[in-house]
């Protein structure tokens, strides 16, 4: 069993040997890679130890119970132990999305419903900022166009793991892009009528600059004025920056510092994310298909997820998910919701011929 194990154990070794070397640590970006294939390889390492130790206890308590009865009764507890650790190493050795270790961009759209789709993509985002506060990884705001009464238009955030992991940001959220519905009261509305909107996420893996090769020859850069509430020298300079890859047509923009010079940095992180995606799904067709069922059109009937204030319901289309617990997803606990979404995939890979 498991014969595809020791050539990931030898590489676990390997990288082991690798790490150990201070001229590797020279090169912060070889020493990061290095790292989260380590982390990754590690979780094989765990799990195929805890298999063998589970077997061998089974083993033995077989040889013991032909001995001595009294052994017996211990015996269907380990090996029940030895399957569960069985399915756990088939688990781990299941083919992982390239991107899993990756750090995330992670974009919020107001749809339809107006200001009201505004509103809600800004509790979508507290919501995000909670989770990533939870999981302890690190946020940054790179870019927003707030709405008139407190919500966002759109607004982009990066979103960093500490260290090496084997679990990434994107092995997680790359679960909610696509269209999330909200139906509730709006402030706005007078009467007490519930009304359905849509919220936009586009969620890309975050790519190193030495990965994406941005010939400068390649871009137009345009400056403008910034938009939106501001305080000094946001509205009264030509801060604000859109870059467009021409090869492409791709188009990032940032207008959230007051430094042109910032705008233009933040602009450039998300426009290679985008390419690095562009890039993968020209590489790899199963990634190209799930990238496509992430929002192209904000449209109430392209939901992945719908939010219900009036029953404090949340339900994830895809994996059948329903829990009504509302409130406290808002508030960040979001591990349900995506944990649904990650043993729907991990089911139908071990389901595959």
């Amino acid at each position: 069993m498991f014969e595809t194990v020791q050539p990931l154990l030898d590489e676990h070794a390997e990288l082991e040997r690798r790490l150990g070397d201070p001229a590797v640590h020279a090169d912060a970006g070889l020493a990061r890679r290095l790292g989260r294939r380590y982390a990754e390889l590690q979780q094989v390492v765990e799990a195929h130890t805890a298999w063998r130790a589970a077997m061998d206890d089974a083993e033995a308590a077989r040889e013991l119970a032909a001995e001595d009865p009294g052994f017996a009764a211990e015996l269907p507890a380990l090996e029940q132990a030895a399957t569960d650790a069985g399915e756990r190493l088939r688990r781990v050795l299941l083919p992982r999305d390239p991107d899993d270790a990756r750090d995330v961009i992670l974009e919020i759209k107001a749809g339809e419903g107006g200001e009201e789709s505004a509103l809600f993509a800004g509790d979508m985002l507290r919501m995000y900022l909670r989770y990533a506060e939870q999981r302890g990884w690190a946020t940054e705001l790179l870019d927003a166009t707030p709405s008139d009464l407190g919500g966002y238009k759109d607004v982009s955030v990066a979103v960093k793991s500490r260290g090496a992991a084997a679990e990434g940001v994107w092995h997680r959220l790359k679960y909610e892009g696509g269209v999330h519905r909200v139906q509730r009261v709006p402030v706005t509305e007078s009467q007490g009528r519930i009304h359905t909107s849509a919220v936009g996420v586009l969620v890309v893996p975050e790519a190193e600059e030495v990965e994406v090769d941005v010939d400068p020859n390649d871009l137009r850069i345009d400056v403008f004025r910034s938009s939106g509430p501001g305080g000094q020298s946001v509205n009264t300079t030509d801060s604000a920056v859109r870059i467009t890859h021409l090869p492409t047509g791709i188009v990032a923009s940032c207008q959230n510092e007051k430094s042109q010079l910032q705008n233009k940095e933040s602009a450039l992180r998300i426009l290679r994310a985008r390419l690095h995606a562009v890039a993968q799904e020209a590489a790899d067709a199963e990634a190209s298909a799930a990238r496509r069922s992430q929002v192209r059109t904000v449209d109430r009937s392209e939901r992945i997820r719908t939010y219900n204030y009036g029953e404090n319901r949340i339900a994830d289309h895809r994996t059948g998910f329903k829990a009504y617990n509302l409130d406290t997803v808002l508030d960040g606990e979001l591990d349900p919701v995506i944990q649904s979404a990650i043993d729907a995939d991990e089911a139908a890979q071990l389901a595959a011929p």
